[in-house]
């Protein structure tokens, strides 16, 4: 049974409605009845609602949610009590979301007055969400496990060492959006195993085990160069690639400061770029010189990207000692259907390797600061210094005396060993403090809760963290850990926050926040069959199409029943077919322009950020960031050179704002064409925040409703109207393919188009809530000027997601209205943005209870780690 909610109350009597009898009669054993009323105990809550909030209802959303309609199973006068009114936070959760957004009431309806959505709003965040805006609640948050970004950039910032997490850890589980979501960063006994390997790994890596070693200089491969020999000094990082079809001879030369004996280690790889199905035999021979005596003569075919190192040990004198590479291709005349390469990772130079020469290892003054005692009581003294500041890094906080002890326990029984070094013993110790979850978990604590005070502050070096990771994605540095040490942080936010973002780790945030939220890190990965998405945009050939079924008409017979002319025929047809496939394509998505297209994206975001511009040049704006090779993509040939740079774009151009830059087109696109589905679906994601729900399961495929038409081969357009007329779809295709349309003119490589299969493109739409465009730039006009609240909003509840590392809740609709008002005031500036973000409670405060269920769920990983990192 059901109570009726009228204007006095509920009733327990049938009442006849504007749409027909419902007859709803409900008894309950507890209520009280006086001259046919129910007498209850007012709630607060529902006599607001009864006298502010329902009267709007009725008027404007009764006609499909009340008086005996419930449109999408919703009734907002069927509750059964008070009680259900206000505690159904989903529902009123979901009807706040659609009034903002102007989808509730449905655009052809009449609209509430804005006050009159403003009194909705009011009532749903303090009767029904119980919010209070002095003091909102922070939420609920799950401690939280480095994902592999930030493990790689902590492990960086406290070793030095660049340890690569995406070959060594599987990807993290993803949340909302995003892959530093606590919840689904689970610790498995496998990932547990893969951290203690890594522990061991990074430490071997960068922590040196003896206090002397011989000298070592390492050339990387760009310091090698063709012709005249460069200094060894004079290197770059990167690894230099040499051809196996043209000679090459590059050099360098290395000043040896003492005469001795001495070791060369050379490390190449032997590339190859797959290439149709096809193998490439040719060979090429590389030789290795020092000094004109040959020591390297090796002959090289396809390895398939094997690396190979050697080792010659040299007697030289002090003074200056060429090194060369001298490679000889061996097979001209043989087809080059792959691009195989020589990569010249590096030549590293050892010695002399006489003791007497020998030198400090690298990095050894990072973790020594001084020689190592005599006495076993100074060694004690000196291994807990180092183990508790690296300890205290690690764990970013304090660690406690019992801690420490363990740690130089675990030291002095490694390096009071034979043959093991104090310094040997000190590394064992950090392979410990690296696997423990104090350093694979955030762990948080409070300050001491002050009278009256319901959600207290956590702690500064908590603080320091969530700054940190936010922005940084990794550790705290020194600075900041001294401010938290002196209780000064919180005091001096805004100049570290300044700091923070003009410091080169910053970049982490737009790499890793755009990345996920503009999904332009898919870039590298996403599926494109460039020859298909050209050929839409071909003209017609009758001739083809026929060659091409006749072609299916041989292959489908027996090859028995083939005559010697069909066979005949069949080869001809497939050699003009592999002829054609073969031809040079005048584009294609290759690597250099998939990261070239990241980094328009990242740099555009970035720019915005740093230069503090208004945040909807995201969605609309007269510049991008373009080199060479994109500039000639899209279609623009004054640009010169690989350096990406800020270009101002003609005033007729459809580019400016994200949604035309490569990286968001061809993420949204299928493999062989566009997807107006999923790029209306991205807009309303991600630039509108009104995502339409998940398709049922049993939605019926796109194509399907093309075959209906026999007589001709229907557009985009067209097939995604007849996919509209199914009730089951109409609902969010509305919504989305309006949008999605309006990016048609992009093609599935973010390249511009007129016509696909000699069709012309309408671009021209309506959005659900009633504004007409015609074409892009007319949409992100409308978009950025009267959806900008929308956007806003969008980005804060993006943003604030990544910062917490968790979903928002109701209880979070305060904070981020909070911030938003900032936004506005300051013209979508960023820094009001993420100052609100770093200000804002659920970034400030806590729950005690939850950080007391996570310093109880850290503690069977914390004695797992530790049992299991004992050498």
């Amino acid at each position: 049974m059901k109570l009726r909610f009228d204007q006095q109350g509920f009733s327990g009597a049938a009442r006849v409605h504007r749409k027909g009898p419902v007859g709803l009669v409900a008894i309950s054993i507890v209520t009280l009845f006086a001259g046919g009323r129910v007498m209850a105990a007012e709630v607060p809550g529902a006599v607001e609602f009864r006298k502010q909030v329902q009267p709007i209802l009725a008027e404007f959303c009764y006609d499909c949610h009340g008086d005996g309609m419930d449109k999408g199973k919703v009734a907002f006068d069927e509750f059964t009590s008070d009680q259900a009114l206000l505690e159904n936070r989903d529902l009123w959760w979901r009807a706040l979301k659609n009034l903002r957004a102007g989808i509730m009431p449905p655009p052809k309806k009449n609209q509430p007055a804005p006050e009159q959505k403003v009194q909705i709003e009011q009532w749903i965040k303090s009767a029904v969400f119980k919010i209070d805006p002095r003091n909102p609640d922070p939420g609920r948050v799950t401690v939280r496990r480095l994902n592999r970004a930030e493990y790689r950039s902590t492990v960086r910032d406290l070793t030095g060492i660049d340890f690569n997490t995406e070959a060594e850890f599987p990807a993290d589980d993803a949340g909302y959006g995003f892959d530093n979501i606590g919840d689904v960063l689970t610790l498995s006994p496998m990932l547990l195993e893969k951290y203690l390997n890594a522990a061991k790994a990074v430490v071997l890596k960068a922590v040196p085990t003896v206090p002397r070693v011989s000298a070592e200089n390492k050339i990387d491969g760009r310091g090698f160069r063709r012709g005249t020999a460069s200094p060894s000094g004079e290197t770059n990082r990167a690894p230099l690639s040499l051809s196996y079809y043209d000679a090459a001879s590059v050099s360098n030369s290395f000043r040896a400061e003492h005469a001795g004996r001495y070791q060369l280690v050379v490390e190449v790889t032997a590339n190859e770029k797959y290439v149709d199905n096809q193998f490439d035999y040719n060979k090429c021979r590389l030789m290795f010189k020092a000094d004109g005596e040959e020591l390297h003569n090796h002959e090289y075919t396809r390895e398939g990207g094997k690396s190979f190192r050697y080792e010659f040990d040299r007697d030289w004198q002090d003074g200056d000692h060429e090194l060369a590479f001298e490679l000889q291709p061996l097979t001209p005349d043989q087809k080059q259907v792959r691009s195989l390469t020589l990569r010249i990772d590096s030549v590293t130079v050892r010695g002399p390797l006489e003791e007497k020469y020998w030198v400090r290892p690298k990095n050894y003054e990072r973790f020594f600061s001084k020689a190592v005692p005599e006495s076993a009581s100074a060694r004690r003294k000196y291994a807990r210094e180092i183990l508790e500041a690296f300890a205290r890094k690690a764990y970013r906080r304090p660690v406690d005396a019992k801690t420490v002890d363990r740690l130089v326990t675990l030291a002095e029984r490694t390096y009071t060993q034979p043959d093991k070094t104090f310094e040997a013993g000190v590394a064992q110790a950090m392979v410990a403090v690296l696997a423990s979850p104090r350093f694979l978990f955030r762990e948080e604590t409070t300050e001491p809760s002050l009278a009256g005070q319901t959600y207290p502050f956590v702690d500064e070096y908590a603080l320091a963290s969530r700054l940190s990771y936010f922005l940084w994605s990794s550790m705290p540095d020194d600075e900041l850990q001294r401010l938290a040490g002196k209780k000064q942080l919180r005091a001096n936010l805004a100049a570290q926050f300044k700091r923070m973002l003009a410091d080169p780790r910053s970049d982490a945030l737009t790499k890793n926040f755009v990345g996920q939220w503009l999904q332009s890190r898919d870039i590298e990965s996403v599926s494109i069959d460039s020859r298909q998405v050209l050929a839409r945009e071909a003209a017609a050939d009758p001739d083809q199409e026929r060659r091409r079924q006749r072609f299916r008409e041989l292959r489908d017979k027996p090859e028995e029943s083939l005559t010697a002319e069909e066979k005949e025929e069949l080869a001809t047809i497939r050699k003009t077919f592999f002829r054609r496939n073969g031809a040079p394509l005048r584009a294609e998505l290759n690597g250099d322009l998939r990261r070239a297209m990241r980094q328009e994206t990242e740099k555009t975001f970035a720019y915005i950020l740093r230069e503090d511009r208004s945040l909807l040049e995201l969605i609309d704006s007269d510049y991008t960031f373009l080199n060479e090779r994109l500039a000639k993509h899209y279609g623009m040939t004054n640009i010169v050179g690989d350096e990406m740079r800020r270009v101002t774009l003609p005033p007729d151009s459809p580019r400016g704002g994200i949604l035309t830059q490569g990286t968001v087109l061809a993420v949204t696109s299928n493999p062989t064409r566009t997807s107006p589905v999923k790029r209306g679906l991205f807009v309303l994601d991600n630039i509108l925040g009104s995502p339409p729900a998940p398709p049922p399961p049993d939605i019926p495929a796109l194509e399907d409703a093309a075959k209906a038409v026999k007589d001709r081969t229907l557009s985009l357009r067209e097939t995604l109207a007849l996919h509209r007329e199914k009730p089951l779809c109409s609902s969010c295709h509305d919504r989305m393919d309006p949008i999605g349309l309006a990016l048609d003119n992009f093609n599935a490589m973010g390249m511009w188009r007129d016509k696909e299969r000699n069709e012309p493109i309408d671009a021209t739409g309506k959005l659900v809530t009633g504004e007409d465009f015609n074409g892009i730039k007319e949409l992100k006009h409308i978009l950025a000027e009267k959806h900008s609240i929308d956007f806003y909003r969008t980005v804060t509840e993006k943003l604030l997601t990544y910062a917490l590392g968790r979903g928002l809740e109701y209880y979070d609709v305060q904070t981020v209205d909070q911030i938003v008002d900032r936004l506005v005031k300051a013209n979508g500036r960023p820094s009001a943005l993420l100052a609100g973000i770093i200000n804002s409670a659920p970034f400030q405060k806590a729950r005690v209870s939850i950080l007391a269920e996570q310093t109880k769920a850290l503690q069977p990983a914390t004695q797992r780690a530790e049992a299991t990192s004992k050498p």
